[in-house]
């Protein structure tokens, strides 16, 4: 399937409904183009492009809902992708939390979201990119290994109500991890954009090449709490458990840290530093995102952390009807206003502490406080009177965001990030944490 025009795809949903008798019906239709080239041992892998499509309907019978799923679009697949999705519904049992889909609703323009420039990668491109990372990491007497990635599509959703929704998206990717011969050093860096033209593969290359000749010949010291330096790609993984654990019903249902006895929450309690401030805007030119969501309600500015306090909760569309107010999203990425130093200017003013690249396999321990576990790796440093002074072994951490955001010392000038974990997109400062707890020491590189 090709990329269809907003008009083209208006049209096909259009079809598509008219085939329903359902009491309600809802199709949503998306595709992508996927390319890829990925690099290990300092030389090319693999390389390769896809491009997929599919297109689901979902029909309902007063609260019977069934959904099927087609990557088909003649006329008669898509008749007999409705007629499939309606005998599911009929033979559902009802949904006790079913919701009536939406009508027509207001969205923001989304051209922010696709960039020319990033859609029009190809393999050449990838090629080039991959020939400049691999020459520093060649030149330096290391070892290589990345992955770049970009992607063009677009999405779309109409339902038997009038809604319509459409929108256009490209993204690139680059990560790389780059190694001592010997293996005992390691460095990484990752980079994410909408506009390809943001991206500097080499500039990242050299920081993670630098990072592995200076993190060879690691040092033990011994596990505690830590002043430390979380470089945006560190601090990412614990901001995104934060934001992503603030839902309200689990918050009122006392699953979560912002539930409090009785069935009340810490809803406009103020739990951070007051420099904590932390929204999600659709239209942010550095960090655009799709102005709706998946069930058709429209992305807005939203700001969940505000000066340290709880503003806002993500609401589903039940939970929200339940408790009498505005249904509000999870953002499809967030911001955290930060400062103006940079990384090395947070550096130099810290007088004992611990320079933090990367966190991984990052697991919850206590949803309660929402404490997490997780390793260093890729590059931990321990400086002292202002410098880097020796590469130290990595940790395993055990902290809480919330505790992590109420000893915050210093934030630095936010730029856009990837989350190794998730893959998701932030916009986020690096940060100097007071008494950050190492508990234990890894042998990982």
């Amino acid at each position: 399937m090709p990329l269809l025009t907003q008009d083209q795809a208006r049209e096909l949903l259009k079809k598509v409904l008219a085939y329903s008798k359902a009491d309600e019906c809802e199709v949503n239709i998306s595709f992508g183009q996927n390319a890829n080239i990925r690099y290990a041992r300092n030389a090319v892998s693999t390389s390769g492009s896809i491009g997929q499509s599919s297109l689901v309907v979902s029909s309902a019978y007063g609260k019977k809902l069934g959904i099927a799923t087609i990557n088909e679009f003649d006329d008669a697949s898509l008749e007999k992708v409705v007629r499939r999705s309606e005998e599911l519904a009929q033979l559902a049992p009802e949904n006790p939390e079913y919701m009536p889909m939406l009508g027509p609703q207001q969205y923001a323009a989304s051209s922010k979201t696709w960039d020319e420039g990033t859609a029009a990668i190809d393999a050449k491109y990838r090629a080039d990119a991959v020939e400049q990372s691999l020459k520093i990491s060649k030149d330096s007497g290391l070892t290589a290994a990345g992955f770049l990635e970009d992607s063009r599509g677009f999405s779309a959703m109409m339902n038997s109500k009038g809604l319509f929704a459409y929108n256009t998206n490209t993204r690139v990717n680059f990560n790389v991890t780059v190694r001592t011969e010997d293996g005992k050093g390691s460095g990484y860096a990752s980079k994410g954009f909408t506009d390809v033209s943001k991206l500097d593969v080499a500039a990242a290359t050299s920081v993670a090449a630098q990072k592995a000749k200076g993190s060879a010949e690691a040092r033990a010291i011994e596990p505690g709490k830590y002043t430390v330096i979380l470089e945006p790609a560190a601090a990412i993984v614990l901001l995104e458990n934060l934001l992503y654990s603030m839902d309200a019903r689990s918050a009122d249902e006392g699953r979560s840290f912002l539930s409090k006895p009785g069935g009340t929450t810490r809803l406009g309690e103020k739990l951070m530093d007051e420099r904590v401030t932390i929204y999600s805007d659709p239209q942010n030119p550095e960090l655009p995102t799709a102005p709706w969501n998946g069930d058709g309600r429209p992305q807005e500015k939203v700001t969940w952390i505000d000066k340290g306090s709880i503003r806002n909760l993500p609401y589903s569309r039940f939970w929200a009807q339940k408790k009498g107010v505005k249904a509000v999203p999870f953002p499809d990425g967030f911001i955290m206003e930060g400062g103006s130093q940079s990384l090395e200017q947070l550096i130099a003013g810290t007088e004992k502490g611990v320079l933090v690249t990367r966190l991984w396999y990052i697991r919850e321990v206590d949803p309660q406080s929402l404490l997490l576990t997780g390793l260093t790796r890729d590059g931990t440093f321990y400086i002292e009177n202002g410098k880097i002074k020796f590469p130290i072994k990595n940790f395993r951490f055990n902290e809480s965001p919330v505790i992590m955001l109420n000893n915050l010392d210093a934030l630095g000038i936010p730029q856009r990030t990837v989350s190794g974990e998730s893959n998701s997109h932030a916009l986020i400062p690096p940060m100097r944490i007071r008494d950050f707890t190492f508990s234990s020491l890894s042998d990982a590189v």
